[in-house]
């Protein structure tokens, strides 16, 4: 049975249930599957050698969300190539290839995770209620161990952004 977590997560201050682990840093990070389009997947493996910075938001169509791809894509240019910023969301992969198109958004690799929020349950912060991913950031290093958690208490605040560069830095 996947463990679920009630009252860690809010939003307007209504208390959600987060199905999957708490996560922390030193952890392995779970493998996981998500959509890079309508055919073609991508796991963390896709990604190994590289340091990841997972930028998980519920819908890149909100405010918050739209705030924290757009700085993280900002982020991206300074971090160099041994760097890849992911951001996970519900969203279907046509949403967010028009959102990312509109947005002006390059440099990050937007993955989806509504088939069966395979992320969402690996990582802890898929939200039972909303079928969404709760926000969060996660930093892992070239060997796929978590360095950096933040789970987002409340659904409509910003992330530490600062926190997760300075995260991602230190790896360098």
């Amino acid at each position: 049975m996947t463990q679920e977590r009630t009252g860690v997560a809010t939003f307007k201050g209504n208390p959600l249930t987060l199905v999957g682990p708490e996560l922390k840093a030193g952890d392995q990070a779970p493998n996981f599957t998500v959509s890079k389009n309508l055919v073609e997947q991508a796991t963390l493996q896709d990604y190994a050698g590289k340091i990841k910075l997972i930028s998980v938001v519920p819908s890149l169509d909100t405010g918050v969300c739209d705030a924290q791809t757009r700085r993280f894509n900002e982020e991206a240019g300074a971090l160099g190539e041994d760097v890849v910023i992911l951001t996970i969301s519900a969203d279907l992969p046509f949403a967010q290839a028009r959102w990312c198109g509109a947005a002006g958004v390059d440099r990050v690799v937007t993955l989806s995770d509504h088939k069966d929020m395979s992320f969402g349950q690996a990582y802890g912060v898929h939200i039972k209620e909303f079928r969404l991913d709760m926000r969060s950031i996660f930093v892992v290093d070239k060997n796929d161990k978590i360095t950096y958690v933040e789970y987002l208490p409340e659904m409509t605040e910003h992330p530490d952004y600062e926190k997760a560069v300075a995260a991602v830095k230190e790896l360098l």
